[in-house]
Order: C-alpha cells, then sequence, then structure tokens
C-alpha cells in the first residue's frame, strides 16, 4: 500500500478524490486513494465506479503516480489530462499555506516536463472555510426526507408532442456553454438516461439531465450529476426550482441513497442548492501554478 491513511486522513478536509471527483464522506477510504494508482498504472482504464465512464471509454486523466509527495502533515498528487493543450493539476492537501507554495512549484515543473499548457493546483477547504471561492461540495442526502413530486411542466422529453420535442434542438444550441448541446447528441444516440425538459407554451426553456443512478465505491446508489440549464429570458420565475425538484423526486423514486454537485460559489445554483437545504461539505479552490 502506498498511502498511509493515518497521514493522510487528518489533511482530507473536504471528500475530494483525483481524477474522481466528490465522493459520499462515508466511502472516503484509503482504497479510494490507492484506486488511483492502480487505475494510473493500468494506462487510462477507468474504474468500476468512476462517474465519468458515462461519457468515454478511456480516461482522460490520470495520475502521476511517480511523483506523489505523501508525508506526514500533507500530500500532494499531480494528475495530468492530454485533453486540449494538456493539463497538469496538483491536489493540494495539508493544512498550512504554504503547501499552495509547493504544489504550484510541482505543477510548474510537471507541466514542463510532460509538454502541457497548463498548470493548476487544487486545493480541497473544510466547509467551516470563512470567504469561500471556486466551488461548493454539496450532499443531497434522499434517506433523510422526502422529495415529493412538484408537479407543474415538467417532463422526459420524450414524453412531450413531438412539436415540444423539437424545440429541444435550439434549446440546446442556445444553452451549449452549460454542456447542452453535448447532452442532446447523448440523447439522440441513445446513449445516455432520460433528460427532464420544461416547456412553456410549446416549447422546451430548461432541462436536467441525464437522469441515471449507479453504485458508488461501496455499492450505495448515487443520483449522478447531470447538466442543468433554464433559458436566461424565464430566468427568476421558479422554473429552475421547479426542474431540480422533479430530478430530486425522479432520483428518490428510482432508488438513489444521494446525490453529490459541485456548484459555483454563489452563483444562481448554488444559491438553490443552499435554499434546498443540502448540506456542504466543504469547498474546492483551483487557482494557476
Amino acid at each position: 500500500m502506498f498511502f498511509r491513511w493515518d497521514w493522510l486522513r487528518p489533511v482530507l478536509t473536504a471528500p475530494i478524490v483525483p481524477t474522481l471527483g466528490p465522493v459520499h464522506p462515508q466511502a472516503m477510504t484509503v482504497d479510494l486513494f490507492e484506486d488511483t494508482l492502480r487505475a494510473a498504472a493500468a494506462r487510462r482504464s477507468f474504474l468500476r465506479y468512476d462517474k465519468d465512464r458515462r461519457w468515454s471509454s478511456e480516461k482522460e486523466e490520470a495520475v502521476l503516480r511517480s511523483n506523489v509527495v505523501h508525508q506526514p502533515g500533507h500530500t500532494l498528487i499531480p494528475t495530468l489530462t492530454r485533453r486540449g493543450g494538456g493539463t497538469v493539476k496538483v491536489f493540494a492537501y495539508g493544512h498550512r499555506d504554504s503547501v499552495i507554495d509547493e504544489a504550484s512549484e510541482l505543477a510548474t515543473k510537471l507541466a514542463a516536463a510532460h509538454d502541457a499548457a497548463n498548470a493548476r493546483v487544487v486545493r480541497p477547504l473544510g466547509p467551516e472555510t470563512g470567504c469561500p471561492r471556486g466551488t461548493r461540495v454539496q450532499l443531497q442526502d434522499f434517506t433523510a426526507r422526502a422529495c415529493p413530486d412538484p408537479a407543474g411542466p415538467v417532463r422526459p422529453v420524450t414524453d412531450w408532442p413531438t412539436a415540444v420535442q423539437e424545440t429541444f434542438v435550439s434549446f440546446a444550441h442556445a444553452m451549449a456553454g452549460e454542456g447542452i448541446a453535448f447532452l442532446y447528441t447523448r440523447l439522440q444516440a441513445g446513449r445516455c438516461g432520460p433528460v427532464l425538459a420544461a416547456a412553456v407554451e410549446n416549447r422546451v426553456v430548461g432541462a436536467i439531465g441525464p437522469m441515471e443512478v449507479r453504485g458508488d465505491a461501496t455499492g450505495c446508489p448515487q443520483l449522478m450529476p447531470q447538466y442543468f440549464a433554464v433559458l436566461p429570458e424565464v430566468r427568476g420565475q421558479g422554473m429552475g426550482r421547479l426542474l431540480w425538484r422533479a430530478a430530486m423526486h425522479w432520483g428518490q423514486s428510482h432508488g438513489a441513497a444521494y446525490q453529490l454537485l459541485q456548484t459555483e460559489v454563489g452563483g444562481p445554483s448554488d444559491r438553490l442548492c443552499q435554499s434546498e437545504g443540502l448540506i456542504s461539505l466543504g469547498f474546492v479552490q483551483t487557482t494557476r501554478a
């Protein structure tokens, strides 16, 4: 075993694992970190519980296992993504602020060594962090309370009349920056779960999906992350909240025990999740090296 849990556990301020992203706190074990090293050795192979395996046949990000720094008090785990010009990220686990400088130096060095255009430092921080930046990790616990059907003009895209379904493509292109155009191509190819859509006056104005439940590293069923967007001209009318509640109802009724989300601190989705009572598990701050 490479990682010592008595060294690593005290610096895990938020449940973030390199190449895997957020995980449920109860699934946060040394085995997850060991698995990322085994996946790197297997050359772009997915772990069976990796959420990204929904989108690709090969894992794009891998741990640079020979460059891991693992010591009492701090751990640095670098990863490399070849997409675009290439990106090296160094996940910096440690309570001292000096861990950022060490991580930045390592990221810069490895980016040069691997001819990567970008070098980043990723620092997980606890939920008690004051004046947080970056993204917030949030937990929706479906075992804690009921998520009733909110009713309203929301249903799977394929359940709408044909005339409404045909407006989804223009909605997808309008919200391409939110990933909906990509989602549309997956939906058309039959390569993802259902997508919930909201329609007003026979036109799709919002969507959330794909809706899929899969087991985590412990086998516990989780509702997977979704793309989520509402047209700017209908924002502020409660449509986003309606879609969100419909998605949570879908997840709970399909057996999910929880969902993990990352939202931009202070953004619309962040404010929505906070108002809906989700549990904040910490923050992830990403900076240039």
